[in-house]
């Protein structure tokens, strides 16, 4: 099964809570924190549900809470499947 990338990531962002037009998602964002790419908790949150369906995945909400860089989002979602 293919892994859930940092494309798909950005994907599901965009879909679910847009794109700061002030933020580039295509730059090395990483390690940068949700908050400085202009998504805060409710965008996350609808994030983290968006791949929870898409990939048959239950992410505890205290996992998603530490999840504070994309990195650290997709380390989660690689331990939940």
């Amino acid at each position: 099964m293919k892994g859930f990338t940092l494309a798909d990531l950005k994907r599901v962002m965009r879909e679910c809570a847009g794109e700061d037009e002030n933020v580039d998602l295509d730059g090395d964002i990483l390690d940068a924190p949700f908050e400085n790419l202009g998504y805060d908790s409710l965008a996350l949150l609808e994030t983290a549900t968006r791949i929870e369906r898409e990939l048959g995945v239950r992410m505890p909400e205290e996992v998603l809470s530490g999840a504070m860089t994309p990195r650290l989002l997709l380390d989660a979602v690689a331990s939940a499947r």
